[in-house]
């Protein structure tokens, strides 16, 4: 069975730090896009962060660039997005999902996780 489990998420104050996890099972993510996503109440879901399968290229929202970072282990079949400097417009629920080809909109992704809840509060 194909899944992805988030993880990482909870409350922190503004200016501080996160990671989430994005772990895979019944499929191996080294031969998928990984993308993140985000939604906040009221909002529609907007693609945060995505990398490839093969080389390692990532693409960034400008409104993190510089403060997110993401990464894949494929030894743990994990990818990983590291949030530094959160502000409350970060606040939303981060889903993680994988797809073929490389691109960036949700529906063209063909495996969903459950999200985490992201709030940043002070």
């Amino acid at each position: 069975q194909v899944q992805l489990v988030e993880s990482g998420g909870g409350l922190v104050q503004p200016g501080g730090s996160l990671r989430l996890s994005c772990a895979a099972s019944g499929f191996a993510l080294d031969y998928w896009v990984i993308g993140w996503f985000r939604q906040a109440p009221g909002k529609e879901r907007e693609g945060v962060s995505c990398i490839s399968k093969s080389d390692g290229s990532r693409y960034y929202t400008d409104s993190v660039k510089g403060r997110f970072t993401i990464s894949r282990d494929n030894a743990k079949n994990t990818v990983y997005l590291q949030m530094n400097n959160l502000t409350a417009e970060d606040t939303a629920v981060y889903y993680c999902a994988a797809r073929r080809g490389w691109g960036i909109t949700p529906p063209s992704y063909d495996y969903w996780g459950q999200g985490t809840q992201v709030t940043v509060s002070s």
